[in-house]
């Protein structure tokens, strides 16, 4: 890509950009599989006569399909969705006709009992590969994936219960259109001590583009704190991390935003640290 003018990003190392007279050509590419995207044609038809005097290519044309993540394209703007892979495994779980269940809270206990190791690892790995285009169910993937050592029935009923819900809610796809503006703003959120387990706390955040969804995060961290608003101060912190990679990534393509990017968040308390200029403590 570099013999063809390209320059890979500094802000992801799987993109590759070039700039030529007020165009931009974008590659992303992830082991064998590829997408280009450009408002330049010439050079899209350039780069793929090189790309297959080099290698044994394919052109699929208009994206469709890119890793199981289906692409559809309307009036509205453009879709993402993985529900034939929900449906999927619906059907390899035998729970195409299952029903909703109770509500409970997850931890590890002395007297549960225990299912099926493999098979819960196994689900727990489609679940998050799911989440790319299913932000909704984030934060339960996360708190699920945290007993794949000692899974229980319990566990293993939370799994259902989140097929449960993407049975219950098809065509919750990602909507990307044009909103006459690429204007950056985030939002955070933590809670203190979630975890019944080890008291750790649990933080998000989800950041937009142009008001459209683009990154979303929900981690149960490693540390504890003696109140919720640490708990939040550290959850602006990650929040800040993720829209500073975001502007990064926007200048390197070319669309650098102008104005200053919002955080929103519900902490008053928080905030109050955040503009405290002299005690840091």
């Amino acid at each position: 890509m570099k013999k063809f003018g390209y320059q890979r990003a500094n802000t992801d190392h799987t993109l590759f950009i070039k700039h030529r007279v007020g165009k931009v050509t974008l590659l992303m590419i992830y082991v064998d599989d590829m997408i280009v995207t450009s408002d330049d044609t010439i050079e899209i038809k350039e780069l793929q006569k090189r790309l297959a005097f080099e290698f044994q290519m394919k052109d699929l044309g208009s994206q469709k399909y890119f890793l199981e993540v289906e692409v559809t394209r309307s009036k509205h703007g453009l879709f993402l969705s993985q529900m034939k892979h929900v449906m999927g495994q619906l059907a390899n779980t035998g729970m195409l006709d299952c029903k909703p269940v109770e509500n409970h809270k997850l931890g590890v206990y002395l007297d549960q009992v225990p299912t099926n190791k493999e098979r819960y690892q196994r689900l727990v790995e489609r679940f998050i590969y799911l989440s790319l285009t299913c932000p909704n169910i984030a934060y339960m993937v996360s708190d699920a994936s945290q007993f794949m050592h000692s899974p229980s029935k319990d566990h293993m009923v939370a799994l259902m219960r989140i097929l449960i819900y993407l049975k219950s809610a098809p065509g919750r796809d990602l909507l990307f259109k044009k909103n006459g503006h690429l204007d950056l703003e985030g939002y955070t959120d933590a809670n203190y001590a979630g975890n019944i387990t080890n008291i750790h706390y649990t933080s998000g955040y989800f950041t937009f583009v142009g008001s459209n969804l683009v990154t979303w995060h929900s981690k149960k961290q490693n540390v504890v704190f003696r109140s919720s608003t640490e708990s939040e101060y550290r959850g602006f912190a990650q929040g800040i991390c993720e829209i500073l990679w975001l502007r990064w990534l926007l200048a390197e393509i070319g669309f650098r935003p102008d104005a200053a990017t919002k955080l929103h968040c519900d902490s008053r308390s928080g905030f109050e640290i955040v503009n405290n200029l002299v005690q840091h403590d």
